[in-house]
This record gives C-alpha cells, sequence and structure tokens, in this order.
C-alpha cells in the first residue's frame, strides 16, 4: 500500500519539478495541493472537533448519573453518540491517514530517481557502479543509494542525464542526511524549524481545546466541576498524547532521512496552523450565530 501512494505522490512531484525545476519549490507546490486535498477532511475533523466539545457537558452529567454504574453509563454513552451522529474511533481514520502520509513521503524522498523519476533499477544500480569505479566502494550512502548517485550527477552538472535533481535549495542541499552529515550545521536548519513549527501547532490546539473547556466548565453547575476522571477528560488527555506522539516520531525520522522530507513536514505544519486558525475563527462564528 506505502508504495502505491509513494508512487502517485512521486508521479504529481515530478509534474510539479518538471515546471518549476526546483526539487524545494516542487515539495512546497506539493504539500500545498496535498493540504488543498486533504481540506475536506480537515473541515470534518475541526467539526467533529467542535461537536465533541458541546457533548462533554452531557458526558459528565451521565457518569454522574450513574456513579457506579459502568455498563449503564456505556449504554448512555452510546446512545449519546447515536444521538448526535458521532463515531468515538472516528479519530482512528486520520491517524491511520497520518501514517500513510508519513511514510509514503519517507519512501519517496528516500528513493526519488525510482518514485519521482521512475528510473528503472538496472539504470540506477549501472550508475552507482560507474560511481564506485571513479570514486570509491565507500561513495555509495548504505541507506540512501538513490541520493548518492543525485548527488554525484548534479556536483558533475549532468542536467541532461535523466537521474538529474536539482536539490539546491536556498543554499540547503536536499539530499544531505543530518545524521551523515552532523558536522554541517545547515543540516539541521529546516529540522529545527520543523520542531519549532510542531510546539506551536501543538499548543495552538492546546489552547484552543483549553478555552473551549473553560466554556463548559463555566457553564456547568458545581456538582459537574467536582468530577474530574470522566471518560471525555480521558479523552482529551489521549489526544494530547497523540498530538505530541506524531511530531516526536517526524522528528526523529527527519533527522534520519534526507532533508526534502523534513521540508515537507515544515511546510505541512505552516499550512495546518493557518488552516486551524481560519476553520476555528470560521466555527466559532457559527457557533456565536446559532
Amino acid at each position: 500500500m506505502i508504495n502505491f501512494f509513494s508512487n502517485i505522490f512521486g508521479y504529481v512531484l515530478n509534474l510539479i519539478y518538471g515546471v518549476v525545476s526546483n526539487y524545494g519549490l516542487a515539495i512546497i507546490l506539493f504539500s500545498v495541493l496535498i493540504k488543498i486535498v486533504m481540506l475536506p477532511l480537515s473541515i470534518k475533523q475541526e467539526k467533529t472537533l467542535k461537536k465533541n466539545q458541546k457533548i462533554q457537558e452531557e458526558m459528565k452529567i451521565i457518569q454522574i448519573k450513574h456513579n457506579g454504574n459502568q455498563e449503564k453509563i456505556n449504554q448512555e454513552m452510546m446512545d449519546l453518540y447515536k444521538r448526535e451522529k458521532m463515531n468515538p474511533f472516528g479519530g482512528c481514520f486520520s491517524i491511520i491517514i497520518q501514517f500513510i502520509l508519513l511514510f509514503a513521503m519517507f519512501y519517496l524522498v528516500r528513493s526519488p530517481l525510482t518514485y519521482m523519476k521512475k528510473v528503472n533499477s538496472e539504470t540506477i544500480e549501472n550508475q552507482k557502479n560507474e560511481i564506485r569505479q571513479e570514486i570509491g566502494e565507500n561513495s555509495i550512502s548504505a541507506n540512501y543509494p538513490e541520493m548518492s548517485v543525485i548527488k554525484y550527477i548534479q556536483d558533475k552538472d549532468m542536467k541532461d542525464n535523466e537521474m538529474y535533481i536539482n536539490m539546491n535549495f536556498l543554499g540547503l542541499d536536499l539530499n544531505k542526511v543530518p545524521q551523515e552529515n552532523y558536522k554541517d550545521i545547515t543540516v539541521f536548519i529546516i529540522p529545527v524549524l520543523y520542531v519549532i513549527s510542531s510546539v506551536v501547532s501543538i499548543r495552538l490546539s492546546m489552547n484552543i481545546n483549553n478555552k473551549k473547556k473553560k466554556e463548559i466548565e463555566n457553564n456547568s453547575d458545581e456538582n459537574l466541576k467536582e468530577k474530574n476522571e470522566d471518560p471525555a477528560e480521558m479523552a482529551t488527555q489521549m489526544n494530547k498524547s497523540m498530538s505530541w506522539m506524531m511530531p516526536l516520531l517526524s522528528v526523529t525520522i527527519s533527522l534520519m532521512a534526507p532533508l526534502g522530507l523534513a521540508l515537507y513536514w515544515l511546510v505541512n505544519n505552516i499550512i495546518m496552523i493557518v488552516e486551524r486558525l481560519i476553520l476555528n475563527k470560521i466555527f466559532s462564528k457559527e457557533e456565536e450565530n446559532a
């Protein structure tokens, strides 16, 4: 399945690259395109989040009403979800999509000659052998052999070669891997920016959720405020843990992958922050009007 999506993404990325002739710029435009395609899902997620926040008070009432009777609590919770037409496991689909995108892009950035340029394996292997004969056996990276081929062709300025990809972006070489080039401080610029954008994105989500939570608590009676361990609170804590897990996993991978992947995630984060601010403002206005 991952190879399937990597091939599709590679085809689209190559089309964009054919227009802009720069790998970094192509990744940025590709990121924007993916976000546009995923916009309906983002809108649905935001609506689900808003709806989930609204029913938290009812969930607290149910728990207090049937205190100690877990079977009755679970039954009324399910009835509440049905009544509100909400799937308690709806967030799993979003997580699956994120994992598919994560690994599909990793495969694509790891092997752009295979997935983006559609160069057959025999041609790539012949080029690797030529490089070994000219430079030495250790000239080909064990983890990212295609990036070594691209770097060789790029350094030789062999623009007519079918495997040529312009990896220079704002003075950065996007085929470099931070783990393998740790002495070059420039390889950490994009990963560091990605970490910063991830923190901003997480803090934004937490602030929006906490604001809504306070509004709910202010509208609740004292008996509801006394109850801390409720399913809504547990769901909030789980979502908070997941919001940190994905960026941490991505940061770890970005340090071991070519910089093109970190650039994709950085741009994706920036777009997501803007998208979240706009959608939250739109839905907040809708709530006020309602």
